[in-house]
């Protein structure tokens, strides 16, 4: 009986009929399905054959090299992806339309795949942790703004376009790899039940015996399947994490000291907070760094010592690297590990109290300068300051130096006139966020005497190119010497504004990205306590840590968040 066959297999029939024919004839058949779908021409089958082993070798990179570091090892390649081999079967099995659906499909999500791999490579790179998708998203905003605030509006709608594109670009490229090689293996059955028959073995003997290539690089791959895998892990960590955090807020909302045992042993003195960008312990210690900012440390402290001012320093260490200060900030502030934005937002839906409102409660005056901060903060309230200077008040006139819209300089000079030199008022703690050493480090403002700071109108930089080239090394000379800028800077505010009622707190906020410091560098950020009044300095004499404004190595490490109970221990009543 007559039986009407499906078109596809009815055209695959009479070709391969007539091709039947024609070689008993003699004649030489170029069948139009060959790869690359080019007709007789010597060119368009060479590019073809060029094309579809493109078309291989990007999918197996696709497949292998998620989760590898920025540049990837090329020992990565040298594995056996379990996902190709799973979708080479199938393409194997399945009739023409299904097929087409699974490469299209596997394509997209292929292409995803490699979009997340290169935003987790990026976070990597530059927070040294790996991309939680569902938290981090929200930070994309901050990298737009970082971008603009920077380079310009244009340069920050052109990133956003390229960023947009090039999503388009790699998900358009995976999707016509995977059709081209349906096609391949659609005209190729045997050829690759071949390549099957020899992969899969290797990968499963591969998979037994836990062969691999390299730290983290198993030769049996799975690595678009355990990046997937590794976010639902991280989005499961983070949802216990904040259940974990709230349950910690929960009791420590009424943590804080009685206001009679608060900060007695400090009364009547003025205290500044300086937080200082990315000035981490790499700045002090590393070969390639410390030299010079060590320097201008060992000057500092001889230099303040004339000028009747004692120091010690010590270590913290920071919730984050590279990025984030904010959460460095409110890590010290609350006295809570805040390594998180989801904790960060939680920290501020809670009643828990801040090192700020223990200040205010105590009786002094609290005041907030963030030169860098161009939007309203509305974190101010929860912090607990009476008064917040932004960019868009502290009256600046001068040119841009970078990311840096106001250098330190004028910051302090601000800091100094609007609440230090205010007639007849109570002590002010005052918290300064000094952002001239914030990436990328160009152009340099120029110390210049105080008086002649006025308005910035008359600043400079020290150098308006980029002597030092765009290369890691270039980078690192240019973040050593942006981070003495804002020592000397300090060091110079102190002796010249400084009282014997004046206590200034400098400590970095994190360490800088790891491009600057190398692998393996710890977390850890020098704090120092300067003040007049010795008898500031002994209250933290039991702290062990090193005299002057240079931390010795073997000085103590203390994670940021212990830091608020011990300052309020020390300074508070009841203690010695």
């Amino acid at each position: 009986m007559y039986q009407e066959l499906p078109v596809e297999e009815s055209v695959d029939h009479a070709v391969s009929g007539h091709a039947g024919a024609d070689l008993l004839r003699g004649r030489h058949v170029t069948d139009s399905r060959t790869v690359g779908g080019n007709v007789g021409g010597r060119a368009g089958g060479s590019w073809g054959r060029a094309a579809s082993i493109a078309a291989g070798v990007l999918v197996w990179c696709a497949l292998v090299l998620p989760g590898q570091p920025l540049p990837p090892p090329v020992t990565a390649l040298v594995r056996v992806p379990v996902e190709g081999l799973v979708v080479l079967g199938l393409l194997l099995v399945l009739r023409r339309r299904p097929a087409r659906l699974l490469s299209l499909v596997a394509g997209v999500a292929l292409g995803l795949v490699v979009v997340l791999g290169l935003v987790d490579a990026g976070v990597r790179h530059v927070l040294d942790r790996p991309l939680h998708l569902v938290t981090d998203v929200p930070l994309l905003g901050n990298g737009v703004d970082y971008v603009r605030d920077t380079w310009g509006r244009s340069m920050a709608l052109l990133v956003q376009v390229a960023a947009v594109l090039l999503v388009a670009l790699v998900i358009t490229v995976t999707v016509s790899c995977l059709l081209r090689i349906e096609r391949l293996v659609r005209h190729h059955r045997w050829a690759t039940a071949q390549v099957l028959a020899a992969l899969a073995p290797i990968w499963l003997v591969a998979a037994a015996l836990d062969a691999d290539v390299g730290s983290d690089r198993p030769v049996a791959a799975r690595s678009a399947i355990g990046m997937v895998d590794d976010q639902v892990a991280l989005g499961r960590q983070d949802l216990r994490d904040n259940r974990d955090y709230a349950a910690q807020l929960a009791p420590s909302a009424a943590s804080s000291p009685a206001r009679e045992q608060l900060l007695t042993h400090l009364r009547g003195q003025d205290v500044v907070l300086a937080f200082v960008e990315s000035y981490g312990r790499s700045a002090v210690e590393d070969p390639g760094l410390a030299p010079a900012t060590t320097a201008v440390l060992d000057q500092g402290t001889r230099r303040l010592a004339a000028a009747g001012f004692g120091a010690r320093s010590g270590f913290l260490t920071s919730p984050t690297v590279g990025g984030g200060s904010w959460l460095a900030h409110s890590t010290l502030l609350s006295g809570t590990w805040v390594n998180s934005q989801p904790r960060y937002d939680q920290l501020f839906a809670s009643t828990h109290s801040t090192l700020v409102r223990d200040f205010g409660r105590a009786g002094w005056r609290t005041a907030a300068f963030l030169p860098g901060n161009r939007l309203d903060w509305p974190e101010g309230s929860f912090y607990g300051y009476d008064e917040i200077y932004g960019a868009g008040t502290l009256g600046y006139r001068g040119p841009r130096f970078g990311w840096s819209l106001i250098p330190d300089q004028y910051a302090l000079s601000a800091l100094h006139a609007r609440e230090l030199a205010a007639p007849h008022r109570a002590p002010v703690l005052t918290e300064i966020e000094l952002t001239s050493s914030h990436k990328p480090w160009w152009p340099l403002p120029r110390l210049v005497d105080w008086r002649a700071v006025g308005d910035g109108s008359g600043l400079t930089a020290v150098s308006t190119d980029r002597a030092t080239g765009t290369d890691p090394a270039g980078a690192r000379e240019r973040y050593a010497r942006a981070i003495q800028y804002s020592l000397s800077t300090l060091i110079s505010f102190l002796a010249t504004y400084g009282t014997d009622h004046t206590v200034l707190i400098v400590l970095g906020d994190h360490q800088p990205l790891p491009e600057i410091t190398g692998g393996g560098a710890s977390r850890d950020v020098p704090i120092t306590i300067m003040a007049k009044d010795r008898a500031v300095l002994d209250r933290i004499s039991p702290w062990g840590w090193t005299p002057g404004l240079r931390p010795h190595p073997d000085a103590p490490v203390w994670p940021m968040d212990g830091f608020r109970d011990r300052f309020l221990t020390a300074f508070g009543a009841g203690t010695r």
